[in-house]
């Protein structure tokens, strides 16, 4: 099922935004921006306000990655995420990071409320229902008022079950992201910015006389890049090897009687999200969005479980629950838990990435547009400091990263080990296996009716793809490409589909 967002998104509005050359070949530009989310959109957006020739390349469509996929929400209230944050870092960057979300969100907002899109005020609440979610609610209580956050403890009165701790934080937003993403688009249009959908980045080559973007239409010469693409597709800077990639679930659902019209997300394990939207075509109903359940990419036995395990909590707590729609989303944690915003490598200023904003894109992606337009304008924020891509605090957060590189090379033996075996030849509908033919790896599954094999090697760094069968894909366990059940890029890394071969 499509995400509830891309229902209310008027396609054709969206279309009559494409500008799709024959060929994008030897085309100038001041600056390409690569990727059509909230990150791309608002840095180029800032770019053209300042006068400058700006295109921004999307791979697939605007929202296809995770701003089209989010659950809408707008808060500094993230859960438990300032306490992690607090737990690696010095209250200093704690600031920065609350600084820039509150930035971010500023700008977001009065930027709708100009463009006339609709943005609901809500309270955000982090909730636990178990004694170790208390204690990290208490945690983030703590690091909330270190931060200069206002929070408030609170007892949840319109949730149907009964909570053991909650923070409360007032008067933050929710909004339909793809409505945001329209605007942007349209916006960007009207100040001579191009939006080229459909056109894939393949690569990026450096000389003195600016940046050379390798597409699948061409290449492009600009002055400057911004790769805004969740996480970065170029291997230069290893950011492979410093992110973790993660999917979670949602669901809207049709809920008769009264409904929980706050914004919650629970401190327990697994997380749930709770928020309203209207829904699409009858803005007069009301429907109640659950998220989360969530898991690193490739790396559970089954997919449709966490599928699953969403539905029966809705079931249990709301049990006249009737589903609308059902989505996943794909997002980067970095390895100390602060985003990435800044130089692709060092000393190279003119190459911008963003990433790590671990399932909080909305804000931080906003705040990472005017961090990294801030830099190529020729100004900066304060707060940006603590999201430098090449800091010091890295160094402590070795121990992660010797755990997260532990566990790639770990998967990476035991899928080559999988290939050892032989694939299922007829599956049955939505199942997918691995094994190989003579000496060649296959990958065999069935959608739909037809039965499809792929060469199910990652094009990015050969990892064994897992099947999804949750969302019929093939996954990467190592970095989270992923790919369609026919072989097509679907996010990720990689940039080149899996060959498709005969049974």
């Amino acid at each position: 099922m499509e995400t509830l967002w891309l229902d209310t998104a008027d396609p054709a509005g969206v279309r009559r935004l494409v500008t799709v050359p024959d060929s994008l070949d030897e085309r100038r530009y001041d600056h390409v921006v690569v990727g059509g989310g909230i990150t791309g959109l608002t840095a180029a957006l800032l770019l053209a306000r300042a006068g400058r020739s700006v295109a921004v390349v999307e791979a697939r469509h605007i929202g296809a990655g995770a701003t089209g996929h989010t659950t809408g929400k707008l808060s500094l209230l993230q859960g438990t995420r300032l306490s992690s944050i607090r737990r690696k870092h010095s209250s200093r960057t704690l600031h920065d990071y609350v600084e820039a979300n509150r930035e971010g969100l500023g700008w977001l907002t009065h930027y709708c409320r100009e463009r006339g899109v609709q943005i609901e005020e809500r309270d955000a609440v982090t909730f636990a229902t178990t004694d170790s979610g208390a204690r990290r609610v208490a945690d983030e209580h703590r690091a909330c008022r270190e931060a200069g956050l206002d929070v408030e403890e609170f007892d949840c009165p319109e949730l149907p079950f009964p909570t053991s701790a909650a923070v409360r934080l007032v008067d933050q937003m929710q909004i339909d992201p793809m409505t945001v993403l329209r605007a942007l688009a349209e916006d960007l249009r009207e100040r001579g910015g191009e939006l080229h959908e459909g056109v894939r980045v393949r690569g990026l080559r450096h000389s003195r006389h600016g940046h050379t973007v390798q597409t699948d239409s061409g290449s492009i010469t600009a002055e400057s890049v911004v790769i805004a693409t969740g996480t970065p597709f170029l291997d230069r800077g290893g950011f492979f090897a410093r992110l973790h990639a993660q999917r979670s679930y949602a669901a809207a659902f049709s809920v008769p009687g009264e409904i929980p019209r706050d914004m919650y997300l629970s401190a327990d394990d697994p997380s749930v999200s709770l928020r309203t939207a209207p829904r699409p075509g009858a803005p007069d109903d009301t429907l109640l969005l659950v998220g989360g359940f969530g898991h690193d990419v490739g790396r559970t036995a089954s997919e449709a479980e966490h599928v699953g395990d969403l539905m029966r909590w809705t079931g249990q707590h709301f049990p006249s629950a009737r589903l609308v729609a059902r989505w996943s989303a794909q997002d980067y944690r970095s390895i100390d838990e602060m985003p990435y915003v800044g130089s692709l490598l060092p000393g190279i200023d003119t190459v911008q990435v963003a990433t790590g904003f671990a399932k909080w894109g909305l804000a931080n992606g906003v705040a990472a547009a005017l961090a990294m337009t801030g830099r190529l304008l020729g100004s900066r924020q304060a707060w940006a400091r603590s999201f430098d891509t090449w800091r010091t605090s890295e160094i402590a957060s070795a121990a992660s990263a010797a755990t997260t590189n532990l566990s790639v090379a770990t998967h990476l033996v035991g899928g080559y080990l999988a290939l050892l075996g032989s694939p299922d030849q007829s599956p049955s509908e939505g199942q997918g296996s691995v094994g190989h033919a003579g000496l060649t790896p296959r990958g065999i599954c069935r959608v739909q009716g037809s039965t499809t094999t792929v060469t199910p090697i990652c094009t990015h760094l050969y990892g064994v793809l897992r099947w999804n069968d949750a969302e019929q894909s093939w996954d990467c366990p190592l970095h989270g490409s992923r790919f369609a059940h026919t072989g097509e890029v679907l996010e990720g890394l990689a940039t080149r589909p899996l060959p498709n071969t005969d049974t």
